[in-house]
């Protein structure tokens, strides 16, 4: 029996897909940690440099920025996670179930500012590129194919754009789905659950995630830990939607089923009719074709893969045309699945009876390598490279003006350009959501998306006629208004 173990582990350390693997395989590539520390620091860098150049110029690109600002900001004054943002007085936790953010407010300790979250974020982005190289170096054998893989990681489209989409909780699933591939492709099965239980956490939608984690231990002959991974990420995703999140929420039940309801009826046939939408969704499948196409296809040789379908399906199933395509936050939690699928799959066609198949295993990582650089001309961190990036334009200063013609302290009512401008010192509700209270002071950016108007009095007049309100700060593009 000792004999029959030792083959196994022996098999499993040589990469033959399938074989029952050791919690310590030996055998494995030498992969030192400094070259990819050094890469990660990089690209921590680059994204928090991106971020902070954003923020600083007031290029928000949504509300959220200033939402994960109030809620770890009432983390770290050891509150409830309390957004104004979303309502007065509306609990974080009743729209979705991310706690995990809590672990910033040590941070936010040090740096009481959103720019914490944002730098939070970029290195818990560069620390995947750490985990996907030195893994693909030990399995594959080879540094370049390591470094090649990390950088592909690391400028890859889903990466760069939930940078450009300022700070999100899923930035925490990103390394711990990258520790839990490496895991899973190592044989060490107790470290796949351990990495991946936790995502439960994260957000309500990762728990089906976590299931498919444990369907993949399943496969590879884990049958046991696998069907309990997956019972504790299916009840968990159940627990959240049905029982935590309506405890918390205003309305008593999870708010974003309506997503998937194409008419809000909720009918059978509606259903229906949002799959066969989905089905034959060209932005959809397109974002699915980008997302195989960075590993050449060849990660379809993985079960890893399995891992992003229900990130996928809910994404299909979705009428929120955001939810679709490539941009926005949605597909960074996927890039570190699909190198490491990758990854997987390289060392599964080495052996390949089909010479043009091993052939290609061989020449694939750099080709991704290639497709990475290639594509990255046109992504998010190229605007590094222009000096207007850095530029300060009159926009810029006027919104600087505006902000500071706030006094510390005193609740605000204002427009998504300044929100998280103003989440570390005040108390900051949206103009969209602030029915039922009467801030002390109003800030409108009167050029922005929300298209207000050109006069803020009239404004201040319909949004709270119980109060009124006398401009005390005025620019061309902004106007701060004080409750008289």
């Amino acid at each position: 029996m000792l004999d029959v173990q030792n083959r196994s582990a022996e098999e499993d350390a040589t990469g033959n897909p399938g074989a029952a693997g050791a919690e310590e395989p030996a055998g494995l590539a030498p992969a030192p940690l400094r070259p990819y520390l050094i890469l990660a620091g990089i690209l921590c860098g680059l994204y928090f440099l991106y971020s902070w150049v954003q923020y600083a110029h007031f290029r928000t690109p949504s509300w959220d920025l200033g939402i994960f600002g109030q809620s770890v900001r009432a983390y770290a004054e050891l509150r409830a996670p309390v957004v104004d943002i979303k309502g007065p007085g509306f609990h974080i936790l009743g729209d979705h179930f991310s706690p995990v953010t809590a672990l910033l407010a040590p941070l936010y300790w040090i740096w009481p500012s959103p720019v914490a979250l944002l730098f939070g974020q970029a290195a818990l982005f560069a620390s995947g590129a750490v985990v996907v190289g030195r893994t693909a170096q030990q399995i594959l054998g080879s540094r370049a194919a390591g470094i090649g893989l990390a950088v592909a990681y690391g400028l890859s489209w889903g990466l760069q754009e939930a940078v450009k989409s300022d700070f999100h909780e899923i930035a925490f699933a990103v390394p711990m789905l990258a520790l839990t591939c490496r895991a899973l492709l190592l044989g060490r099965w107790t470290a796949a659950v351990a990495w991946s239980a936790p995502l439960v956490l994260v957000k309500e939608d990762m728990g089906l995630t976590v299931s498919m984690v444990g369907v993949v231990l399943f496969l590879k002959g884990q049958k046991r830990l696998g069907a309990a991974l997956a019972g504790f990420g299916a009840a968990a995703f159940a627990l959240t939607v049905l029982v935590l999140i309506p405890a918390a929420s205003r309305v008593g039940e999870y708010d974003y089923w309506s997503k998937i309801e194409k008419t809000g009826e909720g009918t059978e046939t509606s259903f229906t009719q949002v799959v066969g939408d989905a089905l034959t969704s060209g932005e959809r499948w397109e974002m699915v074709i980008f997302l195989l196409a960075i590993t050449g296809f060849l990660a379809l040789r993985s079960p890893l893969m399995l891992i992003v379908l229900p990130t996928l399906g809910w994404r299909f199933l979705s009428q929120d045309p955001n939810h679709w395509g490539m941009h926005w936050h949605y597909s960074a939690i996927l890039m570190p699945v699909v190198f490491l699928a990758l990854v997987d799959g390289v060392r599964s066609v080495r052996t390949s009876p089909r010479a043009w198949l091993a052939s290609y295993g061989k020449v694939v990582v750099p080709v991704a390598t290639a497709v990475a650089l290639v594509l990255a001309v046109n992504l998010p961190l190229r605007e590094l490279l222009k000096p207007e990036t850095y530029r300060t334009d009159t926009r810029t200063e006027q919104a600087r003006a505006a902000v500071d013609a706030v006094p510390e302290g005193v609740s605000v009512e204002a427009d998504v350009s300044l929100l998280a401008h103003l989440t570390a010192d005040h108390r900051v509700y949206w103009v969209g959501t602030s029915k039922g209270a009467t801030p002390d002071y109003l800030a409108y950016d009167l050029r922005g998306w929300s298209q207000q108007g050109s006069d803020p009095v009239q404004l201040a007049t319909q949004l709270h006629p119980e109060a009124r309100y006398e401009i005390v700060h005025r620019s061309e593009g902004f106007a701060v208004l004080k409750r008289m």
